[in-house]
């Protein structure tokens, strides 16, 4: 196993990457500094977009367009202009809170939580939405929304309370969008750490970021721990795959979330590329705002 610093750039509070398979482009994000990173590995190319607020996480459209959730709206924006496009305001239940971890499902729907800011107060819901800007209402009771994402099949949705140290699943149906009540399938309690961002393999493993101990933990289908991967960075963020074969891990990290986490190592806030952790991930699924683009 190799793990690479991609880049010099250092992000504060650097989070959601993914993986564009067609243009073999990554892109993530740094919340604090309101901005959309991407990176052509195999060009060198990389560019910047500044958004007006912070931002929880981003997908990929089928339009080309990437999908913002910024504090309270979540935004279309074109990669050429950079132009934003609302597609759907969220009303907060309570105040000081934003839109955080999302990811989208199987069939093209995007599924994201939100957090209460500065404050350990179960606020949080965890909402699904369409390019029609329909919103449905999932599960809430949350502090720290994290680890959105689904099994290979689409069945299972996996999500995170991070201070809650849980992570559950559900089980869903790909096909309405409907999700069962919350199970406990993952307690990160005795490794540390709760869990951060998280993204799955071909085989079903779910890798999860232990922030607060400098690790990814890869588990099985059955959520039983199959192996821990020390990182050199102090508080990594999440994970993805890419690379031409999906086989590399993409990492981004923390150097100073304008919370608790906040370090002074030279490397903080670097964005990680792992190879050689012998596991295939599977292809980002694509908003689908194709018909009746917004």
């Amino acid at each position: 196993m190799k793990i690479d610093i991609v880049s010099s750039q250092r992000d504060e509070l650097g989070e959601s990457p993914v993986w564009d398979w067609r243009t073999q482009t990554l892109y993530w994000i740094d919340s604090r500094r309101h901005r959309v990173h991407s990176l052509q590995p195999s060009t060198g190319v990389a560019r910047d977009w500044t958004m007006p607020h912070e931002i929880g996480s981003i997908a990929l459209c089928e339009s080309g367009r990437l999908l913002v959730a910024l504090q309270t709206d979540v935004h279309f924006l074109d990669l050429s202009s950079g132009q934003l496009t609302p597609l759907v305001h969220i009303t907060h239940p309570a105040d000081r809170m934003r839109l955080n971890d999302g990811r989208t499902d199987r069939a093209g729907r995007f599924c994201l939580g939100s957090l209460v800011l500065g404050r350990h107060e179960p606020h949080g819901v965890l909402y699904q939405l369409d390019a029609a800007g329909r919103v449905r209402e999932l599960d809430r009771g949350i502090c720290v929304s994290n680890a959105t994402c689904f099994s290979p099949d689409g069945r299972w949705m996996y999500f995170a309370d991070s201070l809650a140290r849980q992570i559950w699943r559900y089980r869903y149906d790909p096909v309405t969008g409907k999700a069962g009540p919350r199970e406990a399938f993952i307690d990160t309690s005795g490794l540390g750490s709760g869990p951060d961002g998280a993204t799955v393999d071909e085989q079903g493993r779910l890798w999860v970021a232990l922030v607060l101990t400098g690790q990814l933990g890869c588990f099985r289908p059955d959520g039983q721990l199959e192996r821990t991967v020390q990182l050199p960075v102090p508080y990594p963020t999440c994970p993805c795959f890419g690379g031409p074969d999906l086989q590399t891990l993409y990492v981004t990290s923390i150097r100073d979330s304008g919370n608790l986490l906040r370090s002074d190592h030279s490397d903080s806030g670097a964005l990680l590329a792992i190879s050689g952790v012998d596991a295939t991930g599977v292809p980002e699924v694509l908003f689908a705002d194709s018909d009746g683009l917004v």
